[in-house]
């Protein structure tokens, strides 16, 4: 029979803590350039995704104060695509001018209920046919967006009245939901019947995004709560930083090219405000950004220089909230500049072309291949003049 010390030497306690895996955002990471650069001219950012030409990487996220016809359309001119938000203020009313002035007037300690009265109305099936003819008659392709409760009724009447790409978007997107209430959205049977391309978000986890490829999705979105006006992470504790989330995702999209020959698109949606931000997301694996709050800022954007989570309108558990982002220019200077700030949130797309340049990467491809190592002292190392300044 032991004694107690005996049994205490040999006792072992197992704790969660002590197999906690590490996990990177973009501030904890750098790229390290390699043997080769390129002209920036050369560099490559043109890419076909979901049957649909990309000229730039860049994708407007499925929010009210970032995507209307208007937006759509001079993202579609200068090479990008916008995603409308099948659920929000577009559907629901006529002309939701005045609704959005009022939002982005409404002081911050109103705005929940401001917000909760906005989406009360339904959504009405003849405002989406008439959105998706406004978006082609801006320029731009007809992409949409609705979460998986009411994908089912939208998806097909979107496909007949000329959606070109539906996107199936809820907090979290698992393979396989479980519920008792009612019948969970099928992905396999929706991506099968339905006549667009399908795309899917959003998800932090390799397992659950092969799984999607698997059941058909045309491209995966990837990210939990890291949006600026997104309050995910503290409402519900959950959420993965984007840099180890894209990286994931895209190693499960790498497996599932190598099982099938298909390759999936991988976006990363959320977190990025710099264009080295861009960079860094593009080299952990991403295809494709997805911007909220940066376009926003644009001229164009319907937010009046503010912008709110999708799940901010929530009367029962609000997971977003309204921000104030300032209007700072047209959206092609956001973009393309010229930029007249140092910070990076100007020029976006010329600081991504530059970076794969110093790096050598021609396309984006090769900018997922390059190599990223750990670097938390990134922002502050040499910048002490900097910081002093702030």
């Amino acid at each position: 029979m032991q004694t107690p010390t005996e049994a205490a030497a040999r006792r072992a306690f197992r704790s969660k803590v002590d197999s906690i895996r590490p996990t990177y955002g973009f501030e904890d990471v750098s790229l390290a350039p390699g043997t080769d650069t390129v002209e920036p001219n050369d560099v490559e950012l043109g890419q076909a995704f979901c049957g649909l030409e990309l000229r730039i990487p860049v994708l407007a996220a499925a929010m009210d104060a970032v995507v209307d016809a208007r937006s759509a359309g001079e993202l579609a001119r200068l090479g990008g695509l916008a995603v409308l938000n099948l659920e929000g203020v577009q559907a629901r009313y006529d002309d939701p001018s005045a609704l959005l002035e009022a939002i982005a007037a409404t002081p911050d300690a109103e705005v929940q209920e401001v917000l909760a009265a906005a989406y009360a109305p339904p959504i009405r099936e003849e405002l989406i046919a008439r959105r998706i003819e406004e978006l082609h008659a801006a320029g731009s392709k007809a992409v949409v967006s609705a979460t998986p409760g009411v994908a089912r009724r939208f998806g097909p009447f979107c496909a007949e009245h000329g959606a070109d790409l539906f996107l199936v978007q809820s907090q979290v997107s698992s393979a396989r939901h479980l519920a008792t209430g009612y019948e969970p959205l099928s992905l396999a049977e929706f991506t099968r019947f339905l006549p667009i391309p399908v795309a899917v978000g959003n998800t932090t986890h390799a397992e659950a995004a092969h799984a999607l490829m698997e059941q058909g999705a045309a491209a995966v979105f990837v990210g939990v709560g890291p949006g600026a006006a997104c309050t995910t992470r503290e409402v519900l504790g959950i959420g993965v930083p984007q840099v180890t989330a894209v990286s994931d995702v895209a190693a499960a999209r790498d497996a599932y090219l190598a099982e099938t020959g298909r390759y999936v698109p991988v976006v990363a949606d959320g977190g990025m405000k710099t264009g080295g931000d861009i960079a860094k997301a593009i080299a952990a694996g991403a295809d494709a950004v997805m911007l909220g709050s940066p376009l926003a800022r644009a001229t164009e954007a319907p937010g009046r220089g503010t912008n709110w989570g999708m799940a901010a309108p929530s009367p029962v558990l609000p997971r977003g909230t309204r921000i104030r982002v300032g209007t700072v220019g047209p959206m092609e200077q956001i973009l393309f500049g010229p930029s007249h700030v140092t910070d990076g949130t100007q020029n976006l797309v010329g600081a991504l072309r530059q970076s794969m340049a110093a790096l050598g990467a021609r396309t984006i491809r090769e900018m997922q291949a390059v190599e990223i190592v750990y670097a938390p002292a990134i922002v502050t190392e040499g910048k002490s003049w900097q910081l002093r300044s702030k």
